[in-house]
């Protein structure tokens, strides 16, 4: 059985990595099929009397001298489990990274903590989950040191929780406000001659408006100016007044502070936006001195897991490795599952986008985790987590109705966005949890097709149609729709979202949130909401981390409070192998172009929902800057 599983996609596996290892590059290793096996060297027992050797002593005085730990943030940390590397350490996401630092402060041989930032780009909710970390770590006693050589708005943001903010004089902080950039696609359509047909519900619901407008409609620029106020006013300058209590500042003094950015490093020490100048090489002596011990010892990358090496000498072995991780045998001790929702929604398996690297998150998929925790009988509760903009409205539904059906308790816990599509299938928990700055509303249903007739036409193609049936071309894109066709796609669309409104006002009572059709009408039309607004309207019933979901679906589960429970985590990850069984690529390109990834990274929901021409989408694509 493992040959033939291996027969096609371990062969092609096989042909893609060897060729690019030469074995003489590489020692002679034993072969497998005719040499003895190698003899094992055990090293003779000490005598207990022996003295110990000089390096041994050394040994003795580095496990005496206090250890720091350091921890480095960099990038996007990615909601969905950790996927397994081809070779070397696995990919970490934002709950590894966060159990390092829990491991940090429980761990009685580390006595401080110091952070390396070399830009992270999380959202907001994100940044919270990590802002609540940190504090948990500074409540046990121990230090906090935040060191980098350059600091964005996010890292700073994030770093202002450590009790010290350290810049090499050489260095800078780059915190200059909050900005939204929607980019529009319009002009370029036309000069491609293809043209988006949209049908829409609400004012707000405005994902389709970049192809069809040349700028921002008055409604749309109203919901992102409501966003930029919200999460300038709580995000950046509340978290700065907070962390830098000595200088007494108001609103007003900070966003004059922060009008003057970018900043040097002398100048951020000098207006004490940071504590100290210093170069990494000058960190253990200056900890040392803080923490009054004689010495500190750095701890690199503390708790990131190791990965094996591949053995190229042995074939067994490296499709091993290929396949991924052996599973482990699984407890029969009490569970919280914990449902990843991370990408655009759309049916089928969802994976990785070949052209950016980002992913869609399948129906199919998620459904069958759902099944799955909903069977096992040691999984107590089922915590979803999502971090989508939304995508398909059929696939979004698919979703809601295998949690509304589950007999497990349910609780939705919000991460940096979830909104339109990720607000639907949230409708479904017991309860739904929010950082404060999530996007999330977005309550509205849109229809789209982009036409390619005007492009085949300029490329010297002409199309004949035959048809039977009067509204026969409603998913050609050749042609836009035909008056009938139009109208019989926007009963499809209103109908959807009368449905979305109806399972909104049915989620909302189960959660204990009294709300008329009118109130929630008023909410929705595509608009969307920080978590912070979302809770005061009424759309989440608390802001909290993913922990707080947990919790809340331990109590519903009348599991005490002192009872530890395991974490489960769907959906598994996939294996080289298993991506490249299913016909996927294990990688994206990530085509780093100027205006390209920008333009990709709109389009990628769109065009994984291409089939399914009703959407629930959030209403833009926003990068924050």
């Amino acid at each position: 059985m493992l040959l033939r599983r291996f027969s096609v996609a371990g062969l092609l596996a096989l042909a893609f990595v060897i060729p690019f290892v030469s074995a003489d590059d590489e020692p002679k290793k034993r072969n497998p099929f005719t040499d003895p096996p190698a003899e094992k060297k055990t090293a003779p027992n000490k005598p207990a009397d022996q003295p110990a050797k000089d390096g041994e002593k050394d040994e003795e005085k580095d496990a005496a001298v206090a250890r720091v730990a350091t921890i480095t943030l960099t990038g996007d940390f990615d909601e969905a489990p950790a996927a397994e590397a081809l070779f070397g350490p696995p990919s970490e996401n934002l709950r590894t990274k966060l159990a390092r630092i829990a491991k940090a402060a429980k761990d009685d041989k580390i006595k401080a903590l110091l952070l390396h930032f070399k830009g992270i780009e999380v959202g907001f909710g994100k940044l919270n989950e990590l802002k609540v970390a940190l504090a948990a770590f500074k409540k046990t006693g121990k230090k906090l040191y935040a060191y980098a050589e350059e600091l964005s708005t996010k890292d700073y943001l994030l770093a202002l929780q450590c009790d010290q903010v350290i810049l090499p004089e050489s260095g800078g902080l780059s915190i200059f406000g909050l900005r939204a950039e929607v980019t529009y696609y319009k002009n370029t359509l036309e000069l491609l001659r293809v043209k988006a047909d949209v049908l829409k519900i609400g004012d707000y619901k405005s994902a389709v408006e970049p192809y069809l407008a040349d700028k921002m409609s008055d409604a749309n620029r109203e919901q992102i100016g409501s966003l930029l106020d919200d999460n300038y006013d709580r995000e950046i300058v509340d978290t700065m007044i907070k962390a830098r209590p000595e200088r007494k500042w108001t609103p007003e003094a900070v966003k004059t502070v922060i009008d003057q950015g970018p900043f040097t490093a002398k100048k951020a020490k000098e207006l004490g936006l940071v504590d100290r100048l210093a170069y990494e090489d000058q960190l253990p002596g200056i900890i040392a001195k803080e923490l009054m011990l004689p010495e500190v010892k750095l701890v690199a990358d503390y708790g990131k897991v190791k990965g094996a090496e591949a053995d190229f000498s042995n074939p067994f072995k490296l499709l091993e490795a290929l396949s991924g991780p052996k599973k482990a045998k699984e407890t029969k001790d009490p569970k919280i599952a914990v449902i990843y929702v991370v990408g655009g929604i759309a049916s089928g398996k969802g994976g990785v986008n070949p052209l950016m690297g980002g992913s869609t998150v399948g129906s199919e998929t998620i459904v069958e985790a759902i099944q799955d925790a909903d069977k096992n009988e040691t999984v107590k509760a089922i915590v979803l987590r999502i971090d989508s903009p939304g995508g398909s409205a059929l696939a979004s539904d698919m979703i809601w109705r295998a949690l509304m059906v589950c007999k497990k308790p349910v609780v939705a816990s919000m991460g940096d966005v979830a909104a339109s599509g990720g607000y639907y299938i949230a409708m479904a928990g017991k309860k739904i949890f929010a950082e404060p700055g999530t996007v999330t509303g977005s309550i509205g249903v849109f229809g789209l097709k982009f036409v390619i007739g005007g492009l085949e036409e300029w490329g010297g193609m002409k199309t004949e149609v035959v048809s039977r049936g009067k509204n026969s071309g409603i998913n050609s894109m050749t042609f836009p729709w035909t008056d009938s066709e139009r109208a019989a796609m926007t009963l499809t669309v209103e109908d959807i979202y009368a449905q979305f409104i109806d399972k909104a006002l049915l989620g909302r009572k189960a959660a204990g949130k009294t709300m008329t059709r009118e109130e929630l009408v008023k909410l929705a039309g595509g608009r969307v909401w920080s978590g912070r607004q979302a809770k005061a309207n009424g759309l989440v019933d608390e802001l909290g981390t993913l922990d707080d979901a947990i919790a809340h679906a331990k109590k519903l589960a009348g599991v005490p409070d002192d009872e530890k429970l395991e974490i489960k985590e769907y959906p598994k990850a996939s294996s080289f192998l298993d991506k490249l069984s299913e016909g996927g690529l294990p990688f994206g390109l990530n085509l780093n172009l100027p205006g390209v990834t920008k333009a990709l990274r709109m389009a990628t929901p769109l065009l994984a929902t291409q089939r399914e021409p009703v959407k629930m989408l959030m209403p833009f694509v926003i990068e924050w800057k």
